[in-house]
């Protein structure tokens, strides 16, 4: 399995997020435009929390709050569980499965390099069974 630097290639160095500051409907209309499940929330810089669809059913949704009035910072993920740019993709699925989270924000040091899903590591792990069986059918038929 590769490093996750690898995948995050794939993101073009895009780092989606909001401030602690935004509205959750700010928030919202973030994630719709960008099809995601989840963003970072950065603050000067600094990876401050994690805002996700999760947080918005369970902290507004079924709370019946309003998301044009409650900030960012109320309700996102203040627990962020993170990997380095060298973190293996099979320890990453072992870690995001562990604390059942679909999200893994990539930080070296201070510095936030993007964030990974669920959905980045399966594709890998598809691409790489693909390869996998084009080879062997290849050996087969040689």
């Amino acid at each position: 399995m590769k490093p996750v630097s690898e995948l995050l290639k794939k993101h073009d160095g895009t780092l989606w997020h909001v401030r602690p500051s935004d509205t959750v409907y700010e928030a919202l209309e973030t994630l719709a435009r960008y099809e995601a499940g989840a963003l970072m929330v950065i603050d000067a810089g600094r990876l401050v929390g994690v805002f996700s669809e999760r947080d918005y059913t369970r902290k507004i949704a079924l709370q019946g709050r309003s998301s044009r009035d409650t900030r960012v910072e109320e309700i996102m993920t203040r627990n962020i569980v993170t990997v380095g740019s060298k973190t293996r993709t099979r320890e990453c699925m072992a870690l995001m499965s562990e604390k059942r989270i679909r999200h893994l924000p990539v930080v070296d040091g201070t510095t936030v390099l993007g964030m990974i899903s669920i959905r980045d590591i399966l594709d890998d792990i598809i691409a790489e069974h693909e390869t996998t069986i084009a080879q062997l059918e290849s050996y087969i038929q040689s």
